[in-house]
């Protein structure tokens, strides 16, 4: 199979919290039905496949055994894309998606290597129900801002089930697979996770010698060299180095690039025994521009806005100006410790620190009634406000740090006829933020001049616009409703939560699931220098229960037939990292997000496991959505509440010999059920498209011939998707068509050639209430890979 899917041979994964899957290298393995995670064998019930490593596809390719680091070899089967056989990665939910009670959208490995796939965003694309944002409010935020079913998820994507805390665009270089968990989550992940959470599993160390690299390089300037390296120094410990530098400009639109590398090595102890320790350390730098989009307006005599590109404007305007720059540096630091103390008692401890720094600066364009009057009458004439739109922007310079601790146990055994498998433990996490904000000067002269710029021609340099030091200009800081202009800002917050969750099967063909998390929330935040006066200081604290439960029929191992009630619950000063205002005051009549899932589904496997299939329908009801006002970018409790319904189908796996696909497809029913404004009652959802569908696939021709060749392509569409609670704004639906083909030389080299939005059609990714980014235009890139 590892040839008829058109994968860089070989390039070393490891399911990395693995020692399940070498606990016995020195025999023959035969099956692909070994478990291949970190977790104990499965309950009764549990069926899940083995996850193959890159040295473990190549042996199934070359009909030869992987070598192990003693030279004893180990014989495995290789397996087709079907998704349902994969782990999700972390010790809270030990079960692979065929066998986890809710909707989940891998995207594994084998998907982003023909993709060619660099960053999260790029890998998310292949997810139903999952919508770009670069952030609203005073400052934007930019970096990763994702919607899932049209709820804000910018706090919910996960490494290795522990939150990533930092504002910066995520590079896809040292991923294994992503898993998007759908509906409310919090039992497993704690607070936020309304519509869902994304949880990554990295590359780290696996017993074994892997040795690969690609590089890559095509349209817009684009330069991409990876590497991973993995080498076993002893007969249970091993090392492992992946590393990117990426250089690459965006084609159709100007002036934004990304300059970019990381690092992210590991070492694992205790590999292949029952207990293992992993230490894995990530970084990665990056300089980009940041991109705002073009203007959503309305043309007179209608009724809706739409992107000004709609109407005729130049899909490459980019509107920032040589201030504009986004500058991250992230280091993380993980330590996790499984250890399997009995066959029934295992125990996970996972610890992270890290340290976020971040200076960032963008222009946001604002055209308002009279820019869209001229630019349908006298387009020379329309004039785009840089600076004042949305309270901004206001550069600033953020350092954040955090720690988290998440320590589990896992039991397993039975009392009489019913078995049990039972999870409980607790997680702690504090993170800090401070921000030193900065202003503008216009002219040499202090006030409110506006850095305006032509609409149809605009220009990024700016006569007499000065960017002033900490503590100048204070007069033009941004003056926040109830906050004034600050010159510091800082936010805290702590987290204590414990969770519980019970399996149990009353008979071997049902299995009822329970579960809860209990968090004590406690959240501060400030604002104070420049012309604030004496400072405000926000705190509050507070104590969420969030339960779930689950019912589970299993007539046969690849058939599951499930029911799933769970709730979540968004605390005030969740987004301590990326929101503009942390925290409000509680005189402010705030109130938590809440939201509830009831969702029903089938999950079924066909071809002695080869090809998987899922269909759900589900109801997402959420109470007190928090509302970004699209003039100053203040947040506030709207006290509306929401209801997400529809139903989500998907396919992956092997169709026939040497041909494969996944596709997926979402049908939502996004509306407003109550409001303070009575006019927005019954209108859709912000952010949620109607309907969603994916489609990749790719067949073989000659596989383990020196004359083979792959083929691949697909399709991502998206409906048009309103971009206010009001429904007068909308961006058209996205239709991306792209392709691929690759050739094998041998059992270690693979050339390919990517093309994207080879339609060349103005998509849209990023969504803001009065903005929209085009996509990137038509795109190729060929890229040449080896693994040793």
């Amino acid at each position: 199979m590892g040839a008829s899917l058109g994968a860089p041979l070989a390039s070393a994964n490891d399911q990395t919290q693995s020692p399940q899957r070498h606990k016995h290298h020195h025999r023959h393995v035969a099956e692909a039905s070994k478990p291949a995670t970190n977790t104990p064998s499965p309950a009764p019930g549990y069926a899940p496949a083995a996850a193959l490593n890159g040295d473990e596809h190549a042996a199934r390719k070359t009909g030869r055994s992987a070598q192990s680091g003693d030279g004893e070899s180990l014989l495995v089967t290789g397996r087709s894309m079907n998704i349902l056989n994969d782990p999700i990665g972390i010790g809270r939910m030990p079960q692979d998606i065929m066998h986890t009670p809710q909707t989940v959208n891998a995207v594994p490995r084998i998907l982003m290597e023909q993709q060619n796939v660099k960053s999260l965003d790029e890998a998310l694309r292949d997810v139903p129900g999952v919508t770009a944002s670069v952030g609203e409010g005073e400052g934007g935020m930019s970096g990763d801002q994702f919607l899932i079913r049209g709820f804000q998820a910018q706090n919910d994507i996960y490494e290795n089930g522990l939150r990533d805390f930092g504002v910066y665009t995520r590079d896809s270089f040292d991923y294994d697979h992503i898993s998007v968990i759908k509906g409310p989550s919090s039992e497993v992940f704690g607070n936020g996770t309304t519509g869902g959470a994304i949880n990554i599993t990295t590359k780290v160390a696996h017993l074994g010698n892997n040795y690969g690299a690609q590089f890559s390089g095509g349209s817009g300037e684009y330069y991409r060299g990876t590497l991973d390296f993995n080498q076993q120094i002893g007969e249970h410990t091993a090392i492992r180095i992946t590393g990117m530098g990426n250089e690459n400009n965006e084609v159709g639109r100007d002036n934004i690039y990304s300059h970019r590398w990381g690092l992210a090595p590991s070492i694992g102890f205790g590999l292949g025994t029952k207990t293992t320790f992993t230490l894995e350390y990530f970084h990665q730098s990056d300089n980009r521009i940041p991109d705002y989009g073009v203007p959503v307006i309305t043309k007179p005599g209608t009724a809706i806005a739409r992107p000004a590109t709609e109407y005729g404007l130049n899909r490459h305007n980019w509107y920032g100006t040589n201030y504009d720059q986004d500058v991250t540096n992230e280091n993380m630091l993980t330590g996790r410790l499984q250890s399997e103390i009995s066959q029934y008692i295992t125990v996970f401890d996972d610890l992270r620190g890290g340290m976020y720094q971040r200076w960032f600066s963008a222009s946001q364009p604002g055209c308002d009634t009279t820019c869209a009057s001229e630019f349908f009458t006298d387009p020379s004439a329309a004039t785009v406000d840089r600076r004042g739109h949305l309270g901004g922007p206001e550069p600033y310079q953020q350092n954040d740090w955090s720690v988290q601790n998440v320590f589990s146990v896992l039991a397993k055994f039975k009392t009489g006829s019913i078995k049990h498998e039972m999870i409980a433990g607790w997680d702690v996490e504090h993170v800090y933020d401070r921000r030193t904000n900065y202003a503008y000067n216009f002219n040499g002269q202090n006030g409110t001049a506006s850095d305006t710029t032509s609409l149809v021609h605009p220009s990024h340099t700016q006569t007499g616009l000065l960017l002033g030091g900490a503590g100048q200009y204070q007069s033009n800081l941004v003056n926040i409703s109830g906050v004034g202009r600050a010159l510091y800002k800082t936010g805290d917050a702590t987290d204590v939560g414990a969770f519980f969750s019970e399996q149990m099967w009353v008979a071997p063909w049902f299995s009822i699931k329970g579960g809860f998390r209990w968090d004590h929330w406690n959240s501060h935040y400030s604002a104070n220098g420049g012309m604030v006066g004496g400072g405000v200081h926000y705190g509050q604290q507070q104590d969420t229960f969030n339960p779930t439960v689950s019912l589970m029929y299993t007539p046969s191992k690849n058939t599951m037939v499930y029911f799933n009630w769970a709730r979540s619950t968004t605390p005030l000063g969740l987004y301590v990292t990326n929101s503009s205002e942390p925290l409000k005051s509680s005189t402010q009549g705030f109130k938590p997000e809440q939201s509830s899932l009831y969702e029903l589904g089938i999950k079924q496997q066909f071809f002695h496991g080869r090809l998987g299939a899922t269909a759900s329908v589900f109801r997402l009801e959420k109470g007190n959505a928090m509302m970004t006002d699209p003039s100053t970018g203040t947040v506030s409790s709207s006290s509306d509440r929401q209801r997400n319904q529809g139903v989500e189908l998907s396919l992956s796996g092997q169709i026939l010999k040497n041909w494969n696909v996944i596709g997926t497809y979402a049908y939502y029913d996004a509306t407003t059920t109550w409001s303070l404004t009575a006019a927005d009652v019954g209108k859709r959802i912000q952010y949620a498209p109607k309907n969603m569908a994916t489609l990749w696939t790719t067949y073989t021709i000659a596989p383990d011939t020196p004359w083979n060749v792959t083929f691949g392509g697909g399709l991502t569409w998206r409906d048009a998707v309103y971009l206010n609670a009001a429904n007068t704004a909308r961006v058209p639906h996205t239709m991306d068509w792209d392709a691929m083909i690759s050739h094998n030389i041998g059992h270690r080299w693979r050339m390919a050639l990517n093309g994207y939005n080879l339609t060349n059609r103005v998509n849209y990714s990023n969504l803001f209430s009065d903005r929209a980014t085009p996509s990137v235009g038509r795109t190729f890139l060929g890229s040449l890979s080896f693994t040793y």
